[in-house]
């Protein structure tokens, strides 16, 4: 990942060159994506191997198999647990095929695995994203409006 400050670069010219390079690896990363979403499926047995699911590209539930008879012996509970277990491996699995089709994220701090299963902050996402643009000073307050109420007045 290229550190986005001007003086990391020796012109002008060669930020934007360098800019633009990235505008297009992240472009063809996300087609990829796209790719991956629209036509890869995935499918896992639970770790009994009594019942099997499959998950779109998204990591959406399109379908549960149940393998034999053993899963009308199990305690509600019991079944319950199985079945989110499964899933949870199952989507997890989604989001790794992802990940790796995205690679490493072009502004730092920012991890796609996170990103995708909705464990970052929003409000962190847009920090690391316009702080290249307005410095360090940003966070602490809202682009454009003071972070300190004015002192003696209404």
């Amino acid at each position: 990942m290229t550190e986005w400050n001007l003086a990391n670069f020796r012109s002008l010219d060669e930020a934007n060159e360098a800019a633009l390079a990235a505008l297009e690896r992240e472009q063809t990363k996300l087609a990829e994506l796209t790719k991956v979403i629209e036509e890869e499926n995935v499918t896992v047995r639970s770790k009994d191997r009594s019942l099997s699911m499959t998950f779109d590209g998204r990591g959406e539930l399109t379908n549960i198999s149940f393998n034999g008879v053993k899963y009308r012996s199990m305690a509600p509970a019991e079944l319950a647990h199985l079945l989110v277990e499964t899933i949870r491996s199952g989507r997890a699995q989604c989001v790794r095929k992802m990940a790796d089709v995205m690679g490493e994220s072009i502004v730092p701090g920012i991890d796609f695995t996170e990103l995708a299963t909705g464990k970052v902050n929003p409000m962190d996402v847009f920090e690391k994203l316009i702080s290249p643009f307005v410095g360090d000073d940003f966070g602490s307050g809202v682009v454009g409006r003071a972070t300190r109420e004015p002192q003696g007045g209404k």
